[in-house]
């Protein structure tokens, strides 16, 4: 069930790639229009990730760390520029920062190029969904929550939220629960490819439902 839920969700994070691609207009002229570029590179990254596990049968872990530090760079810089809070903003680059600071220690530990670099994922991906929480917070203290599910960011952090608060126990049971992780491998592979469908599913409701965003500053 795993295999077939794998196969689909490479094919998923394209058709999210293609579609963002032709709802491009409606984001062309914010800061959003980078998230286009990000997603492109999931999906090349994906497939690169799938081609040389399964045919090449090499371990393709430091092509996902790579992806890890340019994602979460990435989607916790988005956050800075859209929150307009400066102590929310301060908290973001503290964020950011310790992540980085997280990697290079934890590359001392664990091989970067060998092994996956679980506890920086862990402790970024809780530094994202409090950037998200601070965003909601700011959205629901302004006029903007009467048309927030026809933005385009609504929907990106509704799936990013969604799939981080269920990723990260199973980060945590990968890591540091190895007997229950391996005796339940097959649940555990279905929860995280059902959490991309459902973030992509975000995705893509969000370029299709979302309204077209006017020109802000980059």
């Amino acid at each position: 069930m795993s295999e077939i839920l794998r196969s689909f969700t490479l094919y998923i994070e394209l058709v999210t790639a293609i579609t963002g691609s032709i709802f491009y207009y409606k984001y062309k002229n914010t800061y959003l229009k980078y998230f286009l570029f990000l997603l492109w590179y999931i999906v090349l990254n994906e497939f690169l990730g799938f081609y040389t596990r399964i045919y090449l049968d090499m371990n393709n872990s430091r092509i996902y760390n790579i992806y890890y530090i340019i994602n979460f760079t990435f989607l916790l810089s988005m956050y800075k520029h859209f929150i307009q809070r400066k102590l929310f903003k301060k908290y973001i680059k503290i964020f950011i920062i310790v992540y980085w600071i997280t990697c290079i220690i934890n590359s001392f530990y664990e091989n970067f190029l060998e092994v996956a670099q679980v506890v920086p994922y862990i402790i970024v991906s809780s530094f994202l969904i409090i950037s998200i929480l601070m965003y909601f917070i700011e959205v629901l203290q302004s006029e903007r929550i009467l048309n927030i599910n026809r933005e385009l960011l609504f929907w990106i952090s509704i799936g990013l939220l969604l799939f981080h608060i269920g990723y990260i126990p199973y980060k945590i049971v990968q890591k540091f629960y190895d007997s229950i992780a391996s005796a339940n491998l097959e649940n555990l592979r279905s929860l995280f490819f059902s959490l991309i469908l459902i973030l992509n599913i975000c995705y893509i409701t969000g370029f299709i439902w979302s309204q077209p965003i006017q020109k802000q500053e980059q």
